[in-house]
């Protein structure tokens, strides 16, 4: 199983939507309600959306397994400090393989000096939220985000400090005080 992940760029816009279909629609059945996903589909993963999100600086990245496409991240960035990571979906036949931690390690390495990233996912996503939780995330706030169509956004807004590698290869000297009689 060769693993391989690369930039996307707008020709690829049609297989992040089929990718996307495919994806929720097996995932959040159980979270929220078909006529919600289709909502969240033709509202997030329209040609002129992510066309959008790619001319506004959004970077997607896709994941594949011996060349199939199997997933997704996409992240932006306003400062080049602070990063937001906006979509980011594996396959769930391909869930519980390290691919989802390698793609987001992946992304990351082409961040240029992160200091965080944040996102938001939805509260009863358990599965992903202990994702984001293993792979070094917590909980900043707890929101609901009107989306339109009298649906809602139930989410935890999570974030990730980052330290820069200046900062990591810096030590702090332990200061030790010996007892003796």
């Amino acid at each position: 199983m060769e693993i391989t992940f690369r930039k996307a760029t707008k020709s690829d816009i049609p297989l992040i939507a089929q990718l996307a279909k495919s994806i929720w629609k097996k995932h959040y059945i159980s979270i929220i309600t078909l006529k919600q996903i289709d909502y969240m589909l033709a509202k997030m993963y329209s040609s002129e959306k992510l066309l959008q999100e790619m001319t506004e600086g959004h970077v997607f990245t896709l994941a594949f397994i011996d060349d199939k496409p199997i997933g997704y991240i996409s992240i932006s960035t306003k400062n080049k400090k602070k990063y937001f990571l906006h979509k980011f979906y594996i396959e769930i036949n391909s869930h519980r393989k390290g691919i989802g931690s390698e793609l987001f390690e992946y992304a990351l390495k082409q961040l240029t000096k992160p200091e965080s990233i944040q996102l938001t996912v939805n509260r009863k996503n358990y599965k992903a939220v202990n994702f984001y939780f293993k792979n070094g995330f917590r909980i900043k706030d707890v929101a609901d985000f009107d989306i339109g169509n009298g649906y809602f956004m139930n989410d935890f807004i999570m974030v990730k400090n980052i330290l820069s590698p200046l900062k990591k290869s810096v030590k702090k000297k332990k200061s030790y005080i010996v007892l003796s009689k």
